[in-house]
């Protein structure tokens, strides 16, 4: 077994919005309670589509949280609703906010609706995605320093150090232990364009998927489903049980 603890967790309440750090997740087989289980959707061929920011860029630059509830508090079954602030500071609106749709859209330059699903509205769903201070340091030996929330990450994990970077693209089906938490190891996850995109500013910086695909098959992170409900807190031991072990 792998040890480790969680040195931080992170929760976008809003699909491809900036969002927040948190000293804890209510977790069960969903996912993370509140994460993201809002979306912004525009229309595309005459189609509803889901709106991220690999349409809309600027998506990145507004952030969504849920001030108004302790981080272990917030319902599986009922998140809040959160409170989106725009990328220069100057508004924020919530979610039920008449008006919250049209400012959108014209910051975003498209029409724009809202939807909510406490179910989650993840590109994989039920799931939480763990990253690794060794693995990202490792990138970052390459490519230069790299903002963590450019992985749009929920469990950040200091391993022991006879853990080497990218250790976890060799643990698909292995299980997890964080905290009360037990979690089944899906897969590596295979990154798209967002990771290029600066979180505070939207520019694009390809070399990132480029490296990531000549070097690492275009992968970082891994993929975990809960297998149990419970609460992930900052600091909690991380026990990694590779497959075959």
């Amino acid at each position: 077994m792998l040890r480790g603890r969680v040195v931080s967790l992170h929760r976008w309440p809003v699909k491809s919005l900036g969002g927040e750090d948190v000293r804890a997740l209510v977790v069960d087989d969903r996912g993370a309670a509140g994460d993201r289980t809002h979306a912004l959707f525009d229309t595309h061929q005459g189609a509803a589509r889901r709106l991220t920011a690999r349409q809309a860029p600027r998506m990145l630059l507004w952030t969504a949280r849920y001030p108004e509830v302790a981080d272990e508090a917030v319902d599986l079954d009922a998140p809040p609703l959160p409170v989106l602030t725009s990328p220069d500071g100057a508004t924020s609106l919530r979610w039920d906010d008449p008006s919250l749709p049209a400012v959108l859209g014209e910051d975003l330059g498209r029409r724009v609706s809202l939807r909510r699903d406490v179910r989650g509205q993840q590109d994989l769903g039920r799931s939480l995605l763990i990253t690794s201070t060794a693995t990202h340091a490792a990138v970052e030996e390459s490519l230069g320093a790299l903002d963590l929330r450019r992985w749009r990450t929920n469990v950040h994990v200091e391993f022991e150090p006879g853990v080497a970077p990218y250790a976890e693209e060799l643990w698909e089906h292995g299980h997890v232990e964080i905290g009360e938490v037990g979690l089944d190891l899906l897969h590596p996850c295979l990154r798209c364009v967002i990771p290029t995109r600066d979180p505070d500013a939207a520019t694009k910086q390809p070399e990132i998927l480029r490296w990531l695909t000549r070097r690492r098959a275009g992968m970082f992170g891994i993929n975990a489903r809960p297998v149990s409900a419970g609460v992930i807190r900052v600091g909690d031991v991380v026990t990694v049980t590779p497959p075959g072990s």
